[in-house]
């Protein structure tokens, strides 16, 4: 689903210099569910958002589904992260004044599916997730780990091809951290791909394959003894 090829990303600020990414190789295959992982600036976020296509790469190739999109422009990497990419972020990223519902609905109307198809969607990523029962409610009236799993529940309603994950548990008490986890696997299970940046060990144990970053280089990788579907 995904390589990189020599990756790199520099930022530039008062004329100093930041190498935030150098020289990235990865392969990432339909299926899979990779943790990536390293100290605080060693590039994880800037990889992810890249990989995420919410910002480019100064250098290098990335080619997803083998279409090389290292030069798309901002609109063409709008038009392939609708529908194809889903996101969870550590502080779930909900907006204050729509429901549960409409939160969860509201990549279907950038779609712009009718009606009929935006309900049953996006009943059945409430279904999926656990938090039906909480459709009318504000993000402000619930815990941290239910807005996290209507913040999933956002991430999978329009059956995207890819999951990026960036510390989904970071902001969550270690219960409801673990029923996160839980359903990323779950998530996983049934066929999505997944890519998670990470500090908790414990998090990293549900992939297959941990990614170790430092000083934006892949410095190892470590690959677990777990089986993933590959897309039939």
């Amino acid at each position: 689903m995904i390589q990189t090829i020599d990756l790199s990303k520099v930022y530039t600020a008062d004329e100093v210099e930041t190498t935030a990414l150098n020289n990235v190789s990865l392969e990432i295959k339909s299926g899979e569910f990779i943790a990536i992982m390293g100290p605080s600036g060693c590039g994880k976020s800037t990889l992810l958002n890249i990989l995420g296509l919410l910002d480019t790469p100064s250098g290098g190739q990335y080619l997803f589904d083998g279409t090389d999109i290292s030069g798309y422009s901002e609109r063409q990497r709008s038009q392939l992260r609708k529908g194809t990419l889903g996101f969870v972020f550590q502080s779930f990223n909900l907006i204050d004044e729509l429901t549960v519902y409409e939160n969860v609905e509201l990549p279907l109307l950038y779609l712009g599916l009718n009606g009929d198809e935006r309900k049953a969607r996006t009943e059945a990523a409430l279904d999926r997730v656990g938090m039906a029962h909480r459709r009318k409610h504000f993000p402000q009236q619930l815990s941290g780990g239910q807005q996290q799993r209507v913040a999933i529940a956002r991430a999978v309603v329009a059956s995207p091809q890819l999951i990026l994950a960036d510390e989904p548990t970071g902001n969550l008490d270690s219960q409801h951290g673990d029923e996160v986890m839980k359903l990323l696997a779950e998530l996983n299970e049934a066929g999505a791909t997944i890519i998670m940046v990470t500090h908790s060990p414990a998090d990293a144990e549900f992939a297959h394959r941990i990614v170790y970053l430092f000083d934006g280089h892949v410095v190892s990788e470590n690959f677990m003894q777990k089986e993933y579907a590959l897309p039939s």
